[in-house]
């Protein structure tokens, strides 16, 4: 049997498909699986033992410099010529019926295509049981598995050695603090984090890993948090601090990866992060922690009455942090 699994959205909807990527291999061993996913999201699925082969596509609105539409479509031709040859069973969409992922599905020509749609809701409210209530619809077990990613071990090598220059020792425990938000309703003020990054870098032995998307605030692509940055170094002059910024995702994977707890807002680094099975608050603002919050791993949700993360105090956070520590919740 072979199945295409088709998920072109975002870093956290992809990390909410692989639980249906982990059931689908556990019920079928011997199936061909394979995913198309868009190079923004396919470092995700790097070296994820599930999967036989993946599949990544450009979208025209990332592209580089130097990287013309027609080069970008003329690579997209290409690759739905090769998935055709494959001659899939079944084409998943768990996404549901974007234009998009449907207009891959008829040009790849399976003899099924499964797509998610609102019967999935019985499987619960999360995007994880949602994605996986395909299972069934399928004829397979349903089941909910932890989200997977796996790290470079190169990188997190490199960075367990840059942690240990910049600081002068090994640190025997090391906090994740990811400052980035896409969304403005999700964006802790600069002053609050290098708060606690305070608190919790007290005890000794132990230092925060400081993540944030490198650029600047007025990228209209790419907008980075590099100013909020070194706000946030500034006001922790003297504590165990090493800067981190992630251009690629494959460096955020490594450097969270290192981390025995996350603080981080709604987003693909928090997927990540519960993906890794890491302790974790997470800073919810405007959206919904049923459907969105962390999969599989002991976490703390943060959420203000407003829905805005600037109302949470530093002080409720470090609440959170404590009951977190150690716990098994989910």
């Amino acid at each position: 049997m072979k199945i295409l699994v088709i998920r072109r959205d975002n870093i956290g909807d992809l990390v909410c498909t692989t639980p249906l990527i982990r059931a689908l291999r556990r019920q079928l061993p011997n199936a061909s699986l394979q995913a198309l996913v868009t190079h923004y999201n396919a470092e995700v699925l790097a070296g994820n033992p599930d999967l036989d082969r993946v599949y990544s596509y450009q979208k025209a609105k990332h592209r580089g410099p130097g990287e013309g539409t027609l080069g970008i479509y003329w690579q997209r031709l290409k690759t739905i010529l090769a998935l055709r040859r494959e001659r899939f069973d079944w084409v998943l969409l768990p996404g549901g019926a974007a234009a998009s992922s449907l207009r891959f599905a008829r040009m790849i020509a399976a003899k099924r295509v499964l797509i998610r749609d609102d019967q999935d809701r019985q499987g619960g409210a999360h995007e994880v049981e949602q994605c996986c209530h395909l299972l069934p619809r399928m004829g397979l077990r349903y089941e909910t598995p932890a989200p997977l990613v796996v790290p470079d071990a190169a990188l997190q090598q490199a960075f367990r050695e840059q942690c240990c220059a910049r600081l002068g020792f090994a640190p025997t425990r090391l906090i994740g603090v990811h400052v980035s938000a896409r969304k403005p309703s999700q964006r802790w003020p600069a002053d609050r984090f290098a708060a606690f990054i305070r608190a919790v870098t007290e005890p000794e032995g132990t230092a925060c890993l400081l993540f944030w998307a490198p650029g600047t605030s007025d990228d209209p692509k790419h907008p980075g948090d590099d100013h909020k940055a070194a706000e946030i170094i500034a006001a922790t002059h003297g504590a165990a601090v090493v800067p981190l910024p992630t251009g690629h995702l494959r460096q955020l994977i490594a450097g969270l990866s290192l981390c025995d707890g996350v603080l981080c807002a709604d987003g693909g680094a928090m997927h990540l992060a519960a993906a890794l099975g890491k302790p974790m608050v997470c800073l919810f603002g405007d959206s919904d922690p049923e459907r969105w919050g962390p999969w599989g791993n002991p976490h703390r949700i943060a959420q203000a009455e407003s829905r805005e993360v600037e109302d949470l105090t530093v002080e409720s956070i470090l609440q959170r942090w404590e009951e977190v520590q150690g716990a098994n919740c989910r």
